[in-house]
């Protein structure tokens, strides 16, 4: 073979996609190659911090494979997973039959499949910023553009509606909710959440209701979206991994709303769940597990997760040039560094990364400005741990601001 010849071109959408939170590992094992031992706070992987999956779950798992479960499922998920779903949403004020479930390869196929089937080329899709980045990212891949609606942290993060209306146009098509909130760990009031279902109804918008973290609020489980309004155009996510401590299982389900005018979303979407054949067969087992099952594991998690977030919280306000809105579920916070003139988020992340191997995501990986000075912490490590962490942070902070 010739040494000259040409590399094999590449798509060009592939120029359009990007993932932060994965590809800043990259410059992790750099830093791990130079001989510093780094702390990743940038996935949330409850796991990697020592919450174990609940045993009953694993044992649906290993059943399932030793009772011959894996070949491949039904496409849009084995029958009791489904029925153990929609009687989930029922016990939740959400009217919807088991056929309007689909289980999926997290919750992230299934945010794929729905903008698959809903957005075209040159459409328009409301998502928050900061955002979660799987959304930008999967619109990249279907060459539809994200347009990014303000979440205001003077006033707890929660959507500025007034922007978000500004942004509506003949191309608008879905708009994306992510309650509770990753990267910023809010929680919308019911107030707020009505105002987003009546402002998708005034312009014809499907929801997507990313509610993964709904079980992981601190004061107990935020009710769906779609409880609000059983006629509304909305589509709910959850999953196993975050809330029942499965990440890597990937196993997730959505409800397409039970209202008639959603039928065509909803024969789109298992059209194309058709032409990946299924999620993971045996993992689809642990899903009636869990949610037939004992969830105490999750009071135990919700009081770890409170404590931790009050710690950075309060250990992140202390820092001179460093201000953090309190979240008030799941595992993330997005503090924010008042950057000298001249710097950006990236520089703040990379420098802490290098100078003490603490690796946190910049938000402008989430779509915030360059300069705005904002980043992600996943605080899952012990108490302990965060404490020495932050302790190093004030260190590197006053060196990066110059006191």
């Amino acid at each position: 073979m010739s040494v000259t010849a040409p590399a094999i071109r590449t798509a060009k959408r592939v120029d359009r996609f990007t993932y932060a939170i994965r590809n800043i590992v990259a410059e992790a094992k750099k830093v791990e190659q130079a001989g510093l031992t780094v702390r990743y706070l940038n996935i949330g992987d409850p796991n990697q911090f020592g919450f174990v999956t609940p045993p009953h779950l694993i044992e649906a798992v290993a059943r399932a494979m030793r009772d011959g479960h894996n070949g491949y499922a039904p496409s849009p998920g084995i029958a009791p997973a489904r029925e153990a779903a929609a009687a989930d949403f029922a016990a939740r004020g959400v009217k919807v039959s088991a056929d309007r479930i689909l289980i999926t390869s997290g919750t992230s196929e299934g945010i794929e499949l729905a903008l698959t089937a809903l957005v075209d080329e040159g459409d328009e899709v409301l998502v928050p910023m900061p955002t979660y980045p799987l959304y930008t990212a999967v619109l990249a891949k279907i060459g539809a553009l994200p347009s990014y609606y303000r979440l205001d942290h003077t006033r707890d993060w929660q959507p500025d509606l007034g922007h978000l209306r500004s942004l509506i146009n003949p191309r608008t098509r879905a708009l994306v909710v992510i309650d509770p909130n990753n990267p910023t760990g809010a929680i919308y009031p019911e107030a707020m959440r009505r105002a987003l279902i009546a402002l998708a109804e005034e312009h014809g918008l499907m929801i997507l209701a990313d509610e993964v973290y709904g079980d992981l609020a601190y004061d107990g489980a935020v009710p769906p979206m779609a409880a609000l309004d059983h006629d509304a155009p909305i589509i709910s996510y959850s999953s196993l991994s975050k809330a029942y401590l499965a990440p890597g299982w990937r196993a997730g389900w959505m409800a397409v709303g039970s209202s008639p005018r959603l039928d065509p979303a909803l024969a789109a979407i298992k059209k194309l769940a058709d032409g990946r054949l299924c999620s993971p067969g045996p993992m689809q087992y642990a899903v009636t597990a869990a949610l037939t099952g004992d969830r105490s594991h999750q009071i135990t998690f919700r009081q770890a997760l409170r404590e931790r977030a009050t710690l950075t919280t309060a250990r992140l306000n202390a820092i001179p040039g460093l201000s953090c809105v309190a979240p008030r579920g799941a595992f993330y916070a997005m503090p924010k560094v008042e950057l000298p003139k001249g710097k950006t988020d990236v520089d703040f992340v990379l420098g802490l990364l290098r100078a003490k191997g603490i690796l946190c995501v910049y938000g402008s990986g989430f779509g915030t400005a360059l300069d705005e000075g904002f980043f992600r912490i996943v605080f899952l490590a012990s108490p302990q741990e965060l404490g020495a962490i932050y302790d190093e942070m004030a260190a590197f902070t006053g060196e990066f601001l110059g006191a």
